[in-house]
């Protein structure tokens, strides 16, 4: 049988398997969908809120009332949410340096912290103001079944330090092998904490989660949530900016941290006005469906062409990420310049691994998006080292991730 003849027996074989899953993320989103639409109710929102404000944004309705609908959504006291954020760790660093001050000290439950996060955290960030950033997986371990939460809790108390006043939990894998961190892990995880742990924050990094669920962080008990636009809740319409949400008092320290003392979430203004904010966030949920849907056939459809592929097409997904071991540097080149190739924008651009801002290793990304960056738009990336892993992402349609998927196939078995 030829590539190209296998490649299509594979490829209707898969969209069979799938439809079972694809059927529950259709009930997903239904509900997600419905809790975002009777948000929007119950906040007002109206045609003046998408109009922006000059200068220092005193009064500007539109920003206050997507604040409050952010914290609806989300299931939290209040929110924060700023175009003035450059991408989902510029976030992170604010909250960090919002909720520690020197001689703090903040513990991270899930293992080894995304690459462009390591700078904030190191001596260069947090070490230079005196505050110790510590690293265990107790939580990691406990989501992949190789420990109880009695365990968790010992582990997590072992490591607790007098001066501990957060604790980090990164719920996406990263460039890594591990899994993303689910809802009933968290919850698990969060029971403990606010039955033994009372006093401390904690903060959770929800890029690429959201609405992967039907549950967020803030449901659950966390103390601040914090994520990216231009991933899940922007829908592919938000062009850059992040989100803050949770208790009322570590928002409100996030906002005094990205502007001024005194000045706090009444400031911040928005000239050219929040349409995309406020319609991203509606078409969230449907986007975050055909997210799930694409990566769930690619998992399929991978997977039956001999590629190594996590998560498995039937395993429970917590963010919209799928790894792809290609196992060589040439197979993972091969694979993210077809998925250039096959995108709406830059089409024609040969990605090529550099040294990308904020790595300590060569960067393979294949990002052909209307919205630079953007991992809710399907692109490719990972790091140019063994085991030359591809990590795919995102999709506005399920389509679109099914046929740069199939194209990029066709390439790595066939050159």
């Amino acid at each position: 049988m030829t590539a190209s003849h296998l490649l299509e027996k594979a490829y209707i074989e898969s969209q069979e398997e799938v439809a079972p899953v694809w059927e529950r993320i259709d009930a997903l989103v239904m509900a997600n969908q419905e809790r975002v639409l009777d948000s929007f109710i119950a906040e007002r929102v109206a045609l003046h809120h998408m109009s922006g404000s000059t200068g220092y944004g005193y009064g500007d309705a539109g920003r206050d009332t997507l604040d409050r609908l952010y914290a609806r959504v989300f299931g939290a006291e209040r929110g924060l949410v700023r175009t003035h954020w450059a991408s989902g760790t510029h976030a992170l660093k604010t909250a960090l340096f919002a909720l520690l001050r020197p001689g703090d000290d903040v513990l991270c439950v899930t293992g080894p912290s995304y690459d462009t996060l390591q700078p904030v955290t190191g001596k260069d960030g947090l070490g230079d103001f005196g505050i110790t950033y510590r690293e265990t997986d107790c939580l990691l371990k406990y989501e992949e079944g190789h420990i109880g939460m009695d365990a968790v809790e010992a582990d997590l108390f072992e490591k607790l330090r007098s001066n501990t006043k957060v604790i980090y939990i990164q719920r996406s894998r990263g460039y890594t092998a591990r899994k993303s961190i689910s809802m009933a892990s968290l919850r698990e995880f969060m029971r403990l904490v606010k039955s033994k742990c009372r006093g401390l924050w904690t903060l959770v990094d929800n890029c690429y989660c959201e609405f992967a669920g039907p549950l967020e962080p803030p449901m659950l008990g966390v103390s601040l949530t914090v994520g990216s636009l231009i991933k899940n809740p922007g829908g592919g319409l938000a062009p850059t900016g992040a989100y803050a949400v949770g208790e009322a008092e570590p928002v409100a320290r996030v906002a005094e941290s990205l502007y001024a003392p005194g000045l706090g979430a009444e400031a911040g203004s928005c000239q050219w006005g929040y349409r995309d904010l406020y319609q991203g966030l509606f078409f969230a949920p449907k986007v975050v469906g055909e997210c799930l849907k694409g990566i769930t056939f690619a998992a399929s459809f991978l997977g039956r062409l001999g590629f190594e592929v996590d998560p498995g097409p039937f395993d429970e997904r917590s963010d919209i990420v799928q790894a792809i071991t290609l196992g060589s540097p040439e197979k993972l080149k091969r694979f993210a310049q077809a998925i250039q190739a096959s995108s709406p924008v830059d089409s024609f651009a040969v990605p090529e691994p550099w040294d990308m801002p904020g790595y300590d290793r060569q960067i393979i990304m294949a990002a052909g998006t209307f919205v630079q960056g953007s991992s809710i738009e399907l692109s490719c990336d990972g790091p140019f080292t063994e085991p030359y892993t591809a990590y795919l992402q995102g999709g506005l349609t399920k389509e679109h991730v099914m046929l740069a998927v199939r194209r990029a196939a066709l390439r790595v078995l066939t050159t």
